[in-house]
């Protein structure tokens, strides 16, 4: 099956080399010609993954209408802000009846949509062949042939099961399901609980702690998404916790290497400039926190990384306010 991928960070990468060593014929798509080259000339994206050689069904370019112009489906592997962007200049590219796929783990700058939103409104014909893929999936294991799982939805079973079989291999276990919102939701919220993982690493504090502020997370995660029409069991799953526990384990996530700076006391800016990669979870943060006060929804955690991210809260002082909210239930 010939496929595109557009975007080449590390995530990009990882997929397509997964597709190109099955033998699928992929472009890979980079929106700066020079690193493009560079990728084509080195067989390696030396920048976002390097050491994994490229098979030779991948074919980089900068050219977006070459990228798409032969392809059966198209992944969107680019930064959840960058895709309206994108879409936008090349909606033609997701025409000809081609599947749509959405690897990218966050909420649109802004809207606060989902990617798949943001694709149905700007190229609402692609409604009947839109997917999404999300799960416990850092890119360099997924490159190193770690057993990995992940989950494919689409609200139409057949293309969920289609995309399945076009992504599994020994080392790749793709799930199904029905629930777009649920996976969507649960891939971009959790990495504002790993930014809370990482300040929390980065205070000092235990596993007390940590497995305190992915259990509070993971309810405000399951409130704000059900809120949007997602299933509350779909974050009980790979999308959500698993996901979850992957990204707040260590310093092979972005979120998690955001919240240790924040927690040394480092400005936002130098550790996005000097990480050189998107964190997801610092637009993700805005977003969410802006959906959740839109309705109403209780979410004291994510409010809390919000206040550290942007409005120069202290991270101990952060943690602080949440110790000392007024007594609940659990299950309240």
């Amino acid at each position: 099956m010939r496929v595109a991928v557009l975007g080449a960070g590390s995530w990009g990468t990882a997929l397509a080399r997964l597709l190109g060593e099955k033998g699928h014929p992929v472009r890979l798509w980079d929106r700066d010609p020079e690193r493009a080259r560079d990728i084509a000339a080195a067989r390696e994206n030396r920048r976002y993954l390097p050491g994994f050689p490229l098979p030779d069904t991948i074919r980089p370019t900068h050219d977006l209408a070459e990228a798409t112009r032969c392809a059966e489906v198209v992944v969107l592997a680019v930064p959840s802000g960058a895709v309206r962007g994108l879409l936008e200049t090349g909606a033609a590219c997701l025409g000809d009846g081609r599947v749509v796929l959405s690897a990218a783990k966050g909420l649109e700058p802004g809207s606060g949509q989902t990617v798949s939103a943001a694709c149905r409104a700007i190229a609402p014909e692609t409604a009947d062949r839109l997917a999404v893929l999300s799960g416990p999936n850092l890119a360099t294991e997924l490159a190193r042939g770690i057993p990995t799982a992940t989950v494919i939805a689409s609200a139409h079973p057949a293309l969920a099961a289609d995309l399945q079989g076009l992504f599994q291999t020994p080392f790749f276990r793709p799930y199904t399901s029905d629930d777009v919102a649920g996976v969507e939701m649960g891939g971009a919220l959790k990495n504002i609980v790993a930014i809370a993982a990482g300040i929390s690493d980065g205070l000092g504090y235990g596993d007390n702690t940590k497995a305190s502020l992915l259990t509070r997370g993971l309810a405000e995660m399951v409130r704000l998404g059900t809120r949007l029409g997602a299933r509350p069991e779909t974050f009980r799953g790979l999308s959500g916790m698993g996901d979850m526990i992957a990204t707040c384990a260590g310093r092979l996530s972005r979120n998690y290497r955001v919240g240790l700076g924040l927690a040394e006391g480092r400005p936002l800016d130098l550790i996005l400039e000097e990480m050189g990669q998107v964190a997801e979870g610092v637009p993700t943060t805005r977003a969410a926190v802006a959906l959740a006060r839109r309705l109403d929804v209780d979410a004291p955690v994510m409010e809390s990384v919000h206040a550290v991210l942007f409005d120069a809260t202290p991270a101990g002082a952060a943690t602080a306010s949440l110790m000392e909210r007024a007594a609940r239930g659990e299950l309240d």
